[in-house]
């Protein structure tokens, strides 16, 4: 498991909407913007579910996936990588689903993707752009 800087943090706090890559267990790939994301802390992120459909079964079928970080006021650009696992019940559920109605209290949620850092690369162009950083 690999755990965020304190500037990777930051520039995570900064961005609003999040593109989510996931990939089906024949490698179809899927990218979808998230919205209901939450830092937990610098190894855990988690993702309320209120509409997933080919992301949801994709988590289920290949439990991975990467995450992009880049938007106004993020100090650079950042691919997470990440294992994910689904909940559907339980405290972690309950939880994501409380922060979810905090900002939207008309929503839904399903299910909670419980993302754990991996690796993160920069995605900024130059000369270190796809590098391993963590």
């Amino acid at each position: 498991m690999a755990r965020l800087t304190e500037e990777m943090v930051e520039s995570f706090k900064a961005v609003k909407i999040f593109p989510l890559a996931t990939a089906s267990a024949a490698g179809v790939p899927n990218v979808a913007p998230m919205g209901m994301v939450f830092l937990r802390d610098p190894e855990t992120i988690w993702i309320v579910d209120s509409f997933m459909k080919k992301t949801l079964k994709n988590a289920t079928e290949n439990p991975k996936a990467a995450l992009y970080v880049y938007g106004a006021g993020a100090k650079g650009c950042l691919q997470i990588k990440a294992d994910v696992t689904i909940a559907t019940a339980g405290d972690e559920f309950d939880a994501g689903k409380a922060l979810a109605l905090e900002r939207k209290p008309d929503l839904k949620p399903k299910s909670l993707l419980i993302l754990k850092v991996s690796e993160v690369y920069s995605c900024a162009p130059g000369p270190n752009a796809g590098e391993k950083v963590i």
